[in-house]
């Protein structure tokens, strides 16, 4: 072996290292970067004509591993990128005073560990030849195409000179923008910090801290959005190393002293192996350590500073079909016994990143108990490489060669906030919603904690949307989203004219927080978009509000209507209108028979009774037959104190004269409520007998009219003109509950 090919092997097994290990020490990386730097250099100048650079061997080698089909047409692709990539750095250097082809060398093989396809490893190779040499995207463009230029441009930073302080936070929306239309920017971005952050520890201990708060806040969620547990666990280590170095230290010590002891986890695997055997189910059974921050925060949620036992670790199962899964579940939970607030089904119930496993915990016979995870080969790739393992999510299967999730009959997030049939996870609801709230930022600042706020948010519930009780659709939510939340995904910043919700067919005020399943019905104002002066959303939404969609729209309509000097927002007054008055008439009561001879008929003012409604009647003083309504409150007490029923019906013909009737109308506290229904009911060319307002509680009120109906045929219509008024939500007939009408 020539001197050359050795030092080159021996920099593709320190490349290779880059990516298999933790780091423990960032320091110790320096070395090696430097041996890889050496050979990049002497691969560059040396090789000849269709020989690969020594230096990227082992990234062909990993990617063919991964990618069997590639040939050798993405070979030479990823050949000319390297070529170009190390020449176009050739001369730079890293802080750390390794060549500055070390960086994208190493960011390739990350990615093409965890799968990810020939145009990512191509744009990864390029992705900071546009930033930081001569090379321009359109020699990039008409060197490898379209999509890596897309890629590339996707993750190259704004200017400082031209951004200033708003440099960072603009160059992450325009990270995210380009992202909607391709994750892989992202996946590139999140290696890219990956090795940075391996090697900061060359940088100033304040932009150590500084740069390790932005991939806290940021970086990592996205991480967890997208699915990429292995990028996520090791940024999330390097980040508690810098941000919280004593307690990143006393972890690491307890984890490297239960390392030097006997595993109890290794004795249950065994056992879990023989049953599975014994089973017939073919499965690897593999113990999983935890990382640092798992086990801190294992700590954390114990209240302890110690763990024993199988705390430091999970078992993991993987077998081949989805059914395979559920049979280790019936075998687990038969030979062991499970600890049943443990389990969760996340296959039949994805995770919005596209996660899928069963988790359980069991206790084997000497009481030790072990977490497991349960999950087929296919669901532990994407479980650790999230969208990478996609290969390119926007080429047919036939085009890549390889099964996507969808594929493979999974469930994901839906494409753009509404659950869809078949979930693209190229377009997941989250990002859709990030994109269309940062259009609204108005600045930089207001977008970067708006980006944090929201990524904060790591869990969505599913909401089922309804109209007048019939569903109509799905959309998703951040967990902890209120119904102010809901108003502004649905309609935007058309959800200023939410005037109330009904959550699982009950009235609810708007800061009611939403949960995983409920059934939500948004009673909007459908005259606030025509009004000259709409209302707008009341200052305490903001209190209910945590999506940044909705903070964002509600806190520029409040800036664009400032409240008054007495700290009131102006309301126009209601305008005088005419309330119809009370006819003092005598009633002229309606036609009701009795068999009983002689005996006058009435009714009752308790129920107001209209024909067709099912009646009967008691005696009262004098002879009189009252006319009660079946079920009505005072006939029942009649009945119970031994009063016999009489009976009684209407009388053929018996429409003319007027009739009393009590109708209730519950709607959303707002001004003008009242002239809006008296005026809708004098309309109707009826008569107000009284009204009653009760005291609005948590903005739901409830009006009581008694009116007079020319005839019976005309109940109904008057109970569908108050329900067209807005913020009305319910119109019905006073008791008995069993009789009344909802329109």
């Amino acid at each position: 072996m020539s001197a050359e090919n050795a030092v080159n092997a021996e920099s593709a097994d320190n490349a290779a290292d880059i990516v298999r290990r933790g780091l423990r020490r960032i320091d110790m990386r320096r070395i090696d970067l430097r041996r890889l730097g050496r050979v990049a250099l002497l691969g560059s100048n040396g090789h000849s004509r269709g020989r690969l650079p020594g230096a990227i061997e082992h990234l062909i080698k990993v990617h063919r591993t991964r990618h069997p089909e590639a040939g050798r047409e993405e070979v030479e692709t990823l050949r000319r990128a390297y070529v170009l990539a190390e020449s176009s750095h050739r001369g730079q250097t890293r802080k750390s005073g390794e060549p500055y082809i070390t960086h994208p060398l190493a960011v390739t093989l990350i990615l093409a560990e965890l799968g990810a396809e020939t145009t990512t490893l191509t744009a990864s190779l390029l992705h900071d030849t546009v930033e930081d040499t001569e090379v321009t995207l359109d020699q990039v463009r008409l060197g490898f195409g379209e999509e890596v230029s897309y890629l590339v441009d996707g993750v190259t930073k704004l200017e400082k000179v031209d951004y200033g302080a708003a440099a960072e936070p603009e160059t992450f929306r325009k990270m995210l923008v380009a992202t909607g239309d391709d994750v892989r920017v992202m996946s590139i971005k999140l290696a890219d910090r990956l090795h940075n952050m391996r090697t900061l520890g060359v940088m100033r201990p304040e932009k150590q801290a500084r740069i390790a708060k932005v991939t806290r806040d940021v970086l990592i969620p996205l991480a967890e959005r997208l699915g990429v547990q292995a990028l996520k666990r090791e940024l999330e280590d390097l980040v508690f190393a810098i941000l919280h170095p004593e307690e990143h230290a006393g972890t690491r010590a307890m984890i490297e002293a239960a390392a030097a002891r006997p595993d109890p986890l290794a004795v249950v695997a065994d056992d879990l192996r023989g049953v599975l055997r014994d089973a017939g189910i073919a499965a690897e059974v593999r113990i999983r350590p935890r990382h640092t921050v798992s086990v801190h925060r294992l700590m954390l949620k114990r209240g302890v500073t110690e763990l024993g036992g199988c705390d430091f670790g999970r078992l993991l199962v993987i077998v081949d079909e989805d059914a395979d899964c559920y049979a280790v579940l019936g075998e687990l939970h038969t030979c062991f016994t499970p600890v049943i607030a443990e389990f969760k089904d996340f296959i039949a119930a994805p995770k919005f990143n596209l996660y899928q496993s069963l988790h359980t915990a069991v206790a084997d016979r000497h009481g030790r108990i072990a977490e497991v995870l349960v999950r087929t080969k296919r669901m532990h790739r994407v479980a650790e490489a999230g969208v990478i393992a996609l290969g390119n999510p926007y080429a047919s299967e036939a085009a890549q060669g390889t099964e996507t999730p969808q594929a493979a009959g999974a469930t994901g997030p839906a494409g753009d906030g509404w659950a869809d049939p078949d979930p693209d996870p190229t377009q997941p609801g989250w990002l859709a919603r990030l994109l269309e709230w940062q259009r609204a930022a108005p600045d930089p600042d207001t977008f970067w904690t708006a980006l944090r706020d929201d990524l904060a948010q790591d869990r969505e519930i599913t909401v089922f949307t309804s109209q007048d009780g019939d569903a109509s659709g799905t959309f998703r939510l951040p967990a902890g989203a209120s119904c102010v939340d809901a108003a502004y995904a649905v309609h935007g910043e058309a959800g200023h004219a939410c005037v109330g919700v009904r959550v699982n067919g009950r009235l609810a005020p708007l800061g009611t927080r939403l949960r995983d399943g409920d059934a939500l019905q948004l009673l909007m104002d459908e005259t606030a978009a025509s009004a000259p002066e709409p209302e707008g959303p009341d200052p305490e939404w903001l209190e209910y509000a945590t999506t940044p969609a909705a903070r964002i729209a509600i806190t520029r309509w409040l800036a664009l209507h400032p409240a008054g000097p007495g700290g009131e927002r102006p309301v126009a007054a209601p305008a005088a209108r005419p309330v119809p008055a009370v006819d003092s008439a005598p009633d002229t009561e309606p036609v009701a028979v009795t068999d009983l001879p002689g005996a006058a008929v009435r009714l009752a003012r308790c129920c107001t009774p209209v024909p067709p409604d099912h009646v009967t009647g008691f005696v009262i003083r004098g002879g009189t037959v009252a006319v009660h309504r079946e079920g009505c409150p005072a006939g029942s007490r009649m009945a119970a104190a031994g009063r016999a029923a009489v009976s009684v019906r209407w009388r053929d013909g018996g429409s003319a004269g007027n009739f009393r009737a009590t109708v209730l109308a519950e709607a959303l506290s707002r001004p003008r409520l009242l002239a809006d229904l008296t005026e809708v009911i004098a309309a109707q060319g009826i008569g107000i007998v009284s009204a009653a307002v009760e005291p609005p509680q948590e903005h739901r009120v409830r009006h009581t009219y008694t009116v007079e109906l020319p005839a019976p045929e005309a109940l109904a219509d008057l109970m569908r003109a108050m329900k067209s008024v807005p913020g009305v939500y319910d119109v019905y007939r006073a008791r008995p509950a069993v009789a009344t009408l909802r329109y």
